[in-house]
């Protein structure tokens, strides 16, 4: 399992990083973001922390650990210089939380999400065809999410993405150690989102070129 969005307790979650990471490796996972929720004010303060976690860990942890960050309700047009910060402080997967149906995400995030060129957008709710074009043109990941509230979307993200060409992951959002998910469980959140078997692990391998994609870079 490859799980691209996570957080700790530098944001909402409940697990110091490598409490986070341990558990994540007990579960079966290969690779973890740890991408902490944050926007002008703590930006700074967050990704260099991360940074150094992930990157002493990494000696030790039998797991690929890469440290991100989600912008997470941002004013529109203050997102594509939040994600160029997040990259400048060495964050190196940055997601967007997209506009979910369970909070009250501004209208317009998805778009700026995409062209800010973040990695992922994470839960966009009841995305449009055109931004999901754009994210396929602009090869930004759609995430289906394991995420209770978060998750009531799905089907509908799914079936856009795939009638758009743009290209899904699957992750958990976890905030507590009970969010973790094994790979099977991911296989059943992307059947009930009506992917069918045979697309399953085209969405799992989108995991994989963004962690080959960041260990080139």
């Amino acid at each position: 399992m490859i799980d691209l969005h996570t957080h700790t307790l530098f944001s909402d979650g409940d697990l110091l990083p490598a409490e986070l990471v341990q558990r994540a490796h007990a579960a079966g996972y290969t690779a973890i973001a740890l991408t902490d929720h944050m926007d002008m004010s703590n930006v700074d303060f967050i990704v260099p922390r991360i940074v150094a976690a992930s990157q002493e860990l990494a000696a030790y942890a039998p797991l690929r650990i890469i440290p991100g960050a989600e912008i997470t309700h941002v004013p529109p047009p203050l997102i594509a210089s939040l994600v160029e910060k997040a990259r400048s402080l060495g964050a190196l997967i940055v997601v967007v939380h997209g506009e979910t149906v369970a909070e009250p995400v501004l209208p317009g995030t998805n778009r700026a999400g995409i062209e800010a060129g973040a990695d992922i957008l994470s839960h966009p709710g009841l995305i449009t065809m055109d931004d999901a074009a754009l994210a396929a043109e602009r090869h930004v990941a759609l995430e289906i999410t394991a995420r209770k509230g978060h998750c009531l979307s799905n089907g509908h993200v799914a079936k856009t993405a795939m009638a758009a060409g743009a290209s899904m992951v699957i992750n958990t959002d976890s905030h507590s150690p009970d969010d973790l998910i094994s790979r099977e469980r991911a296989r059943v959140i992307l059947r009930a989102a009506g992917i069918p078997e045979e697309g399953l692990d085209s969405v799992f391998r989108n995991s994989q070129i963004i962690v080959d994609r960041v260990r080139r870079n």
